[in-house]
């Protein structure tokens, strides 16, 4: 009996080191992430840097060469179209002339008097002519009544006439011209002593074309400059709009008129905008890793009033997301559950406590979730970042 007893005993204590050892090498559940496939909304968006842009900037020159006198403005500056004065120059007095260049202007100004004097002449003649011409067409005409002159002589001092009527007023436009020539070979004369400070013009006064805010002051001290040298950048700040250089690859899924959503400007929340144009050419932008990129310029407008985006200037820097497609009730998986299989897509869905690799057939996505077309249901769980741990049956729990 006492035999028995002992074998019974080492029989229960073996099976409970084996039941031990069992359970100690029984796999347990991997633990796991899990989020469920459901419906809702999906936007598909494209995303970039842009600068805030006034539509039209003016640059305002310089209308003559001169000194610039100190910039009366300041960058921030109102200014009204027509009425702000935004440069004052003071024309450059002319050079004195060199020896060379004084005898080549005297002997231009005596020349241009042996004109006149031939002009005058040449008007003198013509009076002579014209006179005849008169006196013997008077002569014709009485001959001619008295019908002692062919019609024909009548005709040709007619004619004299007319021709030296002709003569003297193209003489004397001859004489006219020759006179301005001889004003102006005469005004290349003038030196600058000879200029009288006070009669002239003492300064040029340049206007805003622009109703807005100075930008830009290019010039700021007082200094001699050329004809057309930038002097001011104006602009007015109301009508802003947003430059974004995409990718080409994303600009050909953008469409005008497309929504868009501006982020990262410095305000909350997010202001809303619309594509305007999609410029028809692109250009080459080398990125900070050194990579030349094929970029294309998109123009965006703010749909929300002026209130809200009051506090943006020409040249800041903001994010634009830019929709290129937009669902709703789609039936959605999120990102962190899809994985390559071949050429295919694929999930781990939760089926009884294990996981089962399911091959699914997907849409549009974004950086979130992803459209599912075919291959999974609404309802169903999913294995989020599954690990190499995971393999199709493997049994998963919910990580706590």
């Amino acid at each position: 009996m006492q035999k028995f007893a002992a074998r019974a005993t080492w029989t229960a204590v073996a099976l409970a080191c084996a039941g031990a050892a069992a359970w100690a090498l029984w796999p347990k559940p991997v633990p796991a992430d899990f989020a469920a496939v459901a419906r809702g909304a999906l936007e598909v968006t494209v995303e970039d840097e842009g600068v805030t842009r006034i539509r039209d900037v003016y640059t305002v020159s310089a209308p003559v060469t001169g000194k610039l006198m100190r910039a009366p403005l300041r960058v921030g500056d109102e200014v009204v179209a027509g009425d702000t004065v935004v440069a004052i120059i003071e024309p450059t007095m002319p050079a004195f002339l060199d020896v060379r260049t004084q005898r080549v202007n005297e002997a231009a100004v005596e020349a241009a008097s042996a004109a006149v004097a031939l002009a005058e002449a040449q008007v003198r003649q013509a009076r002579s002519q014209l006179d005849f011409a008169e006196a013997d067409l008077r002569r014709a005409r009485e001959l001619a009544e008295r019908q002692a002159l062919p019609e024909r002589a009548l005709e040709k001092a007619r004619l004299d006439a007319a021709l030296a009527e002709a003569s003297l007023a193209s003489a004397r436009a001859t004489r006219e011209v020759r006179r301005q020539e001889l004003e102006s070979a005469r005004a290349r004369l003038i030196q600058p002593t000879e200029i009288d400070s006070k009669a002239a013009a003492c300064c040029i006064q340049a206007r805003s074309p622009v109703s807005g805010r100075v930008l830009r002051v290019v010039v700021e001290s007082e200094q001699v400059v050329q004809a057309g040298a930038p002097l001011m950048e104006l602009g007015d700040p109301a009508a802003l709009e947003i430059a974004v250089d995409l990718l080409s690859r994303d600009a050909v899924r953008v469409k005008e008129g497309a929504a868009a959503r501006i982020e990262s400007w410095g305000g909350e929340p997010a202001l809303a905008a619309r594509v305007r144009r999609i410029e028809p050419s692109g250009f080459t932008k080398v990125s900070a890793l050194g990579i030349e990129e094929q970029r294309v310029k998109t123009i965006l407008d703010l749909v929300d009033p002026p209130e809200r985006w009051r506090r943006l200037g020409h040249g800041f820097r903001v994010v634009a997301r830019i929709a290129v497609w937009q669902g709703e009730d789609v039936l959605l998986v999120p990102l962190g559950a899809l994985f390559r299989k071949g050429d295919s897509w694929a999930v781990f869905a939760v089926s009884g406590g294990r996981a089962r690799l399911r091959t699914i057939e997907i849409g549009e996505r974004n950086l979130h979730a992803a459209r599912v077309v075919s291959g999974l249901s609404a309802g169903e769980e999913v294995v989020l970042h599954p690990s190499d741990r995971i393999q199709d049956g493997t049994r998963v729990a919910r990580r706590e």
